[in-house]
């Protein structure tokens, strides 16, 4: 297999998965409106460039990462986009975070241009992206998935299929409320523990042995203890994705009121300063409104 594959969205995981798909022996092509993120990939001995057209020129499979549904439409569905430059018959694997309906909306497009579309969105981080071994929620028609099968095998380590077009997305849903619920309490129980006196490494070794620990507890928590809060998976991401949940459960009236909280505890996060943190530095921000460290209690009110 030595076809084209352009990656449209450069940045961490879509220009460490271009990589990947490098080392795998495939002819990869990066782009991004970033000339920083394009300068970084071809640093990395990826080609790369800010020029669409020269991206997807007979480029036979287009992989997308992209930051949120907004960009997604604006980069495909927008004139002079990916659609507009995309060759006949190309597959679109699209692999970023975003709503369903935009999803079943590009691949409807997608098909009335004579092109493929698979809905792939990942569970795992930048070091999983860069060595191929995401774990990779797929929907779509399997006729699609079996042409685009060597692909995702120098992606993922493992493949889950979920159903039709727009399922995936609602799988990774489900799994980042989870995931972010999951951190949200770790991070305010663990900040109890040491808050009450428990040494932190002392605390962690215990718990990591323990009924309530977690996947990501024992991968994201060792950082946490050397004050290393480099994104992995930044809190801006995991808000955007909570509230995505939150507004499919709207649609189809499905009550949500722990994700809600979830979602204001994210929100309160982004304010104080950890947007481009990773998510496990909610640990740091209950340790400091615990002790005093950063933020000081409202003024007192006349009356």
């Amino acid at each position: 297999m030595n076809e084209k594959i352009a990656v449209v969205g450069a940045g961490l995981m879509g220009g460490n998965m271009a990589q990947a798909l490098q080392a795998a022996g495939r002819t990869v092509i990066g782009y991004d409106v970033s000339d920083q993120s394009v300068a970084h990939l071809r640093a990395q001995g990826v080609p790369a460039t800010t020029d669409l057209s020269e991206a997807l020129e007979d480029a036979d499979f287009i992989i997308s990462s992209l930051p949120n549904s907004q960009i997604v439409r604006a980069a495909f569905l927008a004139g002079d986009g990916v659609l507009d430059h995309a060759a006949k018959g190309a597959t679109v694997i699209e692999m970023s975070s975003i709503d369903p309906d935009t999803m079943k909306d590009l691949a409807r497009s997608c098909g009335e241009r004579g092109l493929r579309a698979l809905d792939v969105p990942v569970s795992g981080g930048p070091n999983e992206a860069l060595t191929g071994k995401l774990v990779l929620l797929v929907g779509g028609a399997q006729v699609d998935i079996d042409h685009a099968q060597p692909v995702l095998d120098a992606l993922g380590g493992s493949q889950h299929y979920t159903g039709d077009v727009g399922t995936a997305k609602v799988v990774k849903l489900v799994n980042n409320v989870m995931t972010m619920g999951n951190v949200l309490v770790a991070s305010e129980a663990f900040a109890m523990g040491t808050a009450a006196g428990v040494e932190p490494q002392r605390l962690y070794d215990v718990l990591s042995q323990s009924g309530g620990r977690s996947h990501h507890f024992t991968k994201r928590f060792p950082n946490a203890l050397k004050q290393n809060f480099d994104p992995g998976f930044k809190m801006q991401l995991g808000e955007k994705d909570v509230a995505l949940a939150l507004d499919v459960a709207r649609t189809i009236g499905q009550p949500m009121p722990m994700s809600s909280l979830i979602r204001e505890m994210y929100q309160m996060a982004l304010g104080l300063g950890y947007r481009d943190r990773d998510i496990v530095a909610l640990v740091d921000m209950y340790q400091r409104i615990g002790d005093g460290d950063r933020y000081d209690p409202p003024a007192e009110q006349a009356d």
